[in-house]
């Protein structure tokens, strides 16, 4: 894809620019075409080639000026005529020949369906793929003025876009019939099913009335297993019911009525002792065998008739032709993985439309829940343990990608970068955030204080920051009522970002007296947690989640050297270490709350690809899902999304875009060979289905006393998109909904790995499912947990980060 960019002092546009909707490429691409001088051109060339353009003298050669001149006047009468062939043809080799329409329609549908990324890449110089491309486009541009008028002013064409749906094979037909429903049909019609086959003489006699010409190793394929075909075949043949002939020079046995057809269109030889009654002359013999061959076989070329019959093509062509008009069979491009011009026998065709359909229909059944276990991490490039070729996530753009789909999702600070992103970005280190919020392009906001050192917080992508930042904490909750949290907003409110010393001095210079470092550094986590403040980097949230007990333990620095008996500390003129970086006022929001709503929506459906009730509740969404409902039905109303029953159990009051509802789909059913995947997820993070869109798997809350949720230090275990393991805030309580080793072996791998990357810390499992792990003999959790690398202590079953 070639585009031209006029020279300005602003930033090139992106690669978003070039990717469309796939629905509606075809007619945007064949409206403009109809305007190029490409096509005028190839007008001229395909009217020369059907001799509307004749030559005054044929001896001599008509020059360029007149032919265009002539094509011109031609085209603006043929403008008016929705199903001139020139003009339909003339299409059809801009659109297949010169460019390749139904490779950039495929390559957009895989775009939305997010199984190919667009990523901007800056180069000094084209790549070889695209240095053609782009030599042609460059001369193109140069020549474009010395085009002559007539060619550039080409009429705009009313074209019949149902003939050149046809013209261009993009009658639906390869999109429509369904391969494996394909494979089934002709089966059927070569009799090949089991219950189709010949059990039989008078069963081999029907074969070969209703086939036509077979050989004795294809008799024996369409009989039952451990058939007598040879004895069968005599007993035929002496009570003259068959007969064995050479047809396109090989023995094939065939049914004495078709004697007399097969002399009179192949000249092949009447055996000797066949009744006169079937020797009479045939109406329409050729037609006859090619009808009977076309009954009997699924979409086919001209050429596979030729080879069976040993006859001509421009023989078989005619007789093709001769039948279409009659309606017995039709052309087109019919087979999904076919190429160039196929015939197929009309009644053939209605059958295969209905049971494609059928097909289709049961495919827009809705998926089971477990599916959507399976979706959504996939949807938001969740990479199991060893699956690095899922996510293309990697450095600072992975995440920047991953921060801009979990824009205003709120997850635990503990969790953020232990969990969250490292679960996204193959490569993340805790330096690309630093990065990225540095450099003005993310910002991160506090949604409330958790228990200990930890809170709730979220990213945002600054240039969407005013509709994705959460509003502050109403006037009765708010934490900035005293005097120190209003001369920190008052010192912050001109603008800019402050160092904590520089922030200290101006607070003291407002309030008259000198400000503790405790108390301001206090002040200052009110405000974040309140949504007002904000840093450049995420170093204090760091420094504060290690300084006391949070809900997701990871693991620890190691401690600060000692010198002289006392720990080295900071220089007191930088402040306590969760001050570090530049503190700032987080940016004004924008308050209109269509905005706001529309801008929720879109991020609703980048996060969960389909959107459910649960999911938007679980999102805290202001509103909740009636405020979201509305603006997503206009988005069904303007063709962006569709609404529909997608996963069963969950309403009908589901949306998603085509993209991922597609996808959603292929997701339906687990290859059997497929090895488990298995994932472990912070229970916040907006890729745990469970607790949101799908409700926790029911158990019996009596017998261990605990119930899942989505609490913040919770994890969840996936396997597949079941839930396996719950694991309690500290790693003490395990909940399990299997018992089966195929998935808790996976399932524990997954918590050891998780483990071992330090996003855990030291995890200890004392109880499982209420009663003590190691009280309970060799279980199959237990077995696994071993296995995984957990080594047994006198508490429970220990594994070190």
């Amino acid at each position: 894809i070639v585009i031209r960019i006029p020279d300005s002092d602003a930033e090139p546009p992106s690669g978003d620019l070039v990717v469309f909707d796939p629905e509606e490429i075809a007619d945007l691409v064949t409206t403009e075409v109809g305007g190029s001088a490409l096509f005028a051109s190839r007008f001229r060339e395909c009217a020369a080639r059907a001799l509307l353009l004749p030559r005054r003298d044929p001896g001599r050669r008509s020059p360029l000026w007149q032919q265009r001149q002539r094509s011109a006047a031609l085209l603006e009468v043929a403008a008016r005529y929705p199903s001139f062939p020139i003009v339909l043809e003339a299409v059809r080799e801009v659109l297949q020949d010169v460019y390749d329409l139904p490779a950039l329609t495929a390559l957009l549908g895989r775009i939305e369906r997010r199984e190919v990324t667009v990523t901007d890449v800056a180069t000094t110089q084209p790549s070889p793929f695209a240095r053609s491309l782009l030599f042609g486009y460059v001369a193109q541009f140069l020549y474009e003025g010395d085009s002559p008028i007539a060619e550039r002013r080409a009429a705009a064409l009313a074209l019949d876009q149902g003939l050149l749906a046809e013209l261009l094979g993009r009658a639906e037909l390869r999109e429509l019939l369904d391969p494996d429903v394909l494979a089934e049909v002709e089966a059927e019609l070569q009799r090949l099913t089991p219950d189709r086959q010949a059990r039989d003489a008078e069963g081999v006699a029907d074969l070969l009335r209703l086939l036509g010409p077979l050989h004795a190793d294809e008799v024996a394929e369409r009989c039952v297993q451990d058939a007598d075909v040879a004895g069968w075949l005599a007993e035929l043949g002496a009570a003259r019911r068959v007969a064995q002939v050479r047809v396109a020079g090989v023995e094939r046995w065939v049914g004495v009525e078709d004697v007399g057809r097969l002399r009179d269109a192949l000249g092949v030889p009447v055996p000797p002792g066949t009744p006169e009654a079937f020797t009479d002359p045939v109406d329409d013999p050729l037609g006859d065998l090619v009808a009977r061959f076309a009954r009997t076989h699924g979409p086919f070329p001209a050429e596979a008739v030729a080879e069976r019959f040993g006859l001509g093509l421009a023989v078989v062509r005619h007789t093709l032709e001769r039948l279409a008009a009659q309606g017995r069979v039709l052309d087109g491009e019919f087979r999904p993985s076919g190429s160039g011009q196929e015939w197929c026998d009309a009644e053939v065709l209605r059958r295969l439309r209905r049971r494609s359909l059928a097909r289709l229909r049961k495919e827009v059944e809705p998926v089971e829940p477990d599916t959507l276990g399976r979706f959504l991490p996939a949807w938001q490039r969740v990479r199991p343990p060893g699956a690095s070729g899922r996510s293309a996530l990697r450095g600072v753009d992975g995440v920047l990608a991953a921060v801009e789909q979990l824009a205003a999702a709120p997850v635990p600070a503990s969790a953020l970068e232990s969990l969250v992103l490292p679960a996204r970005v193959a490569d993340y280190q805790p330096a690309m955030l630093d990065e990225l919020t540095a450099a003005g392009e993310v910002l991160w906001a506090g949604h409330g204080s958790l228990p200990g050192a930890d809170g709730w917080v979220s990213l945002h992508l600054a240039d969407q920051a005013d509709l994705t930042l959460p509003e502050p904490m109403s006037a009765g909750d708010d934490p900035e009522q005293g005097e120190l949290h209003a001369a920190v907003l008052e010192a912050l409110a001109p603008g800019g970002a402050w160092f904590f010393r520089q922030l200290a001095d101006t607070v003291a210079g407002l309030r008259g007296e000198t400000v503790g470092d405790r108390d301001l550094a206090g002040a200052l986590w009110d405000l974040v947690w309140s949504g007002r403040v904000s840093n450049d980097t995420l170093t204090p949230l760091r420094a504060l989640t290690r300084s006391g007990s949070t809900t997701h333990r990871s693991r620890r620095p190691p401690p600060r050297a000692r010198v002289g008996g006392a720990s080295r500390r900071l220089p007191s003129r930088t402040g306590p270490p969760e001050t570090a970086g530049r503190w700032t006022l987080l940016p004004a929001l924008d308050t209109d709350p269509t905005r706001r709503a529309h801008a929720v929506a879109e991020r609703l459906l980048d996060r969960h690809g389909v959107v459910t009730r649960g999911a938007v509740v679980s999102e805290r969404v202001a509103g909740g899902f009636a405020a979201v409902y509305r603006v997503l039905t206009a988005f069904e109303e303007s063709g962006r999304c569709r609404r529909g029953y997608f996963v069963a159990g969950l309403g009908a009051a589901q949306f998603g875009t085509s993209g991922a509802v597609d996808r959603l789909r292929t997701y339906a059913e687990v290859p059997p060979d497929a090895a488990p995947e298995a994932v472990t997820l912070a229970a916040t993070d907006p890729a745990n289905p469970y607790g949101a869109a799908l409700p926790w798997p029911e158990r019996d809350a009596e017998e261990s006393g605990h119930r899942p949720g989505r609490k913040a230090g919770a994890l969840v275990v996936l396997v597949d998109g079941h839930l396996v393991l719950y694991v309690e805030r500290g790693g003490r309580t395990l909940l399990t909904w299997s018992d089966e080793p195929d998935r808790l072996g996976p399932a524990a791998a997954s918590l050891a790995e998780a483990t071992r990357r330090g996003a855990l810390g030291r995890l200890t499992v004392e109880r499982v499912d209420g009663e003590p792990l190691l009280g309970s003999g060799l279980t199959p959790l237990r077995q696994a947990l071993q296995d995984a690398g957990f080594v047994s202590t006198p508490r429970g079953l220990r594994l070190r980060g």
